[in-house]
């Protein structure tokens, strides 16, 4: 293994009803947890989402609204999930701007605060496009040799983008193999939420990316307007943006 590890490392990938990350809930996760003495478990649940699975996602990934009718929601299975990862850094595919998003709403919905600032990400795409622009089937056979077979299962998936990511890091001298400044190297911004819907400026301050406050500082604006805070919390935000602009009102009080 190539990967340098000072604790586990979770690779996962969701499947989903869509793309919307404030809205659209999980239909099957996979994890693989790889430790650092190289060991690995893996897991895979089949999600009832709670909500009809348009045709089009289906068709994608196969995945019907009869096959998951007698699965358990996500609410029964975050516990589970949690503590898999709960040690753990986290990587995937299109992860940090997708799956690291999408999962943490659904954590929050379960009711269970998901701390994102405890776990590093890396995300083997951004390494992927940096180096090879290209897709994860290609990025299998291009660092792996290999060809995808059952693309868009999360299990499929989640085994390639392991052994990309490992290939990666094994491949590219410039490359790190620690998770640290591995994930420093994948990631393209830095965001505040998940949804880059707050920035941080060049004195690592949160600012809007967005709306009639675009660019001043989140604190300032919660100073001068509080109202403005009441209409981002009934607003369709995803859950985790909420968070981060209660954590920052909270302190913009003092």
């Amino acid at each position: 293994m190539n990967l340098k590890l000072y604790k586990p490392l979770c690779v996962f990938d969701l499947e989903t009803t869509g793309t919307n990350i404030g809205k659209d809930r999980i239909v099957e996760i996979c994890i693989l947890k790889v430790n650092p003495d190289g060991s690995r478990e893996s897991k895979t649940w089949i999600v009832n989402p709670e909500m009809p699975i348009p045709e089009s996602s289906s068709l994608i990934h196969g995945i019907y609204n009869k096959d998951v009718a007698d699965s358990p929601t996500f609410r029964e299975i975050a516990p589970k999930v949690m503590e898999m990862i709960k040690d753990s850094d986290l990587g995937g595919f299109n992860s940090n701007r997708f799956d690291i998003p999408v999962l943490a709403e659904e954590m929050l919905r379960a009711d269970i605060d998901f701390d994102l600032s405890k776990h590093r990400f890396v995300d083997a795409q951004t390494i992927f496009f940096k180096k090879e622009p290209r897709n994860l089937s290609a990025a299998y056979q291009f660092y792996c040799g290999k060809t995808l077979e059952n693309a868009h299962s999360a299990e499929a998936d989640v085994m390639a983008t392991f052994e990309v990511l490992d290939a990666q890091v094994g491949k590219y001298d410039d490359v790190p193999n620690e998770i640290a400044e591995l994930s420093d190297f994948s990631s393209q911004n830095r965001f505040a939420d998940l949804a880059g819907m707050i920035h941080f400026d060049d004195n690592d301050q949160e600012i809007f990316a967005f709306g009639k406050y675009k660019g001043q500082k989140v604190k300032d604006v919660f100073q001068k307007d509080l109202g403005y805070y009441g209409w981002l919390q009934n607003a369709d935000f995803p859950l985790y943006t909420k968070k981060i602009f209660t954590k920052i009102q909270l302190k913009s009080r003092f």
